[in-house]
């Protein structure tokens, strides 16, 4: 399958729109446009991980306290509505201060109304190839296969008509493909982190863009954050 063309810019899904693709037989179309609804829902799913990555590649920790739910409010064009935003990451073991700025972030994000799906991190031992001894090292388990079970589980049930894909990691191909299966209504669309690309994941999606700088700067969280009794400051570790 030959390579779809990268969407230029950071505005809205202006290059989300696919080629038209029949329906399977026995497939009940519950989108919108099937149902005359004049708004397309899209449903966004972030990979922690392969975000934070990007994002402190790009400029160190100046640009994590990241209001995801805004952000994901300017990517939509005006006949389309949030559905809803699912943020997959783990916590952290390994760092006491950074367990702690992680907590702040994921109640920080839970005021804004992003859904977050844990995985965790599983310890293990690995040798020492110089002098054999062994160290203790930690390995992120389950955010990916959340990832990809949630979207595969929302396209089955036709909860959007659009899923924006905040990831670059070309392992989810497989549920991208089982979704195009399942429910080939329904666009896929790319939106690669800071210093993130995967050419191997973009040729199975409808379109991809890039996450620009001025998107992500343009939406950061407020500091502090005021959600009723609750108060979250950005880590003063995050500058």
């Amino acid at each position: 399958m030959p390579e779809q063309p990268e969407a230029k810019g950071n505005g809205p899904l202006s290059g989300a729109v696919g080629p038209a693709v029949k329906p399977q037989a026995g497939y009940v179309n519950n989108s919108s446009a099937a149902t005359g609804s004049s708004q397309e829902r899209v449903r966004v799913y972030v990979d922690g991980f392969n975000l934070y990555y990007g994002l402190h590649e790009q400029a160190g920790r100046k640009l994590l306290w990241l209001d995801l739910q805004d952000l994901s409010q300017s990517m939509l064009k005006p006949n389309q509505v949030l559905a809803g935003v699912h943020y997959f990451t783990a916590r952290r073991r390994n760092n006491i201060q950074s367990q702690a700025n992680q907590a702040v972030y994921l109640n920080a994000l839970r005021a804004r109304g992003v859904d977050v799906i844990e995985g965790r991190f599983q310890e293990k031992s690995v040798t020492c190839r110089g002098c054999g001894h062994q160290i203790r090292s930690y390995e992120e388990k389950e955010s990916d296969v959340s990832f990809c079970v949630r979207l595969l589980e929302d396209a089955v049930q036709r909860r959007f008509d659009v899923a924006l894909l905040v990831t670059a990691d070309s392992d989810m191909v497989p549920a991208v493909q089982a979704v195009k299966r399942q429910a080939p209504s329904a666009r896929l669309i790319g939106l690669f982190p800071p210093k993130r690309n995967s050419a191997e994941l973009r040729k199975h999606l409808h379109a991809t863009m890039k996450l620009g700088l001025s998107k992500i700067r343009g939406a950061q969280l407020p500091d502090p954050l005021v959600d009723g009794t609750q108060t979250f400051h950005r880590p003063t570790y995050w500058v």
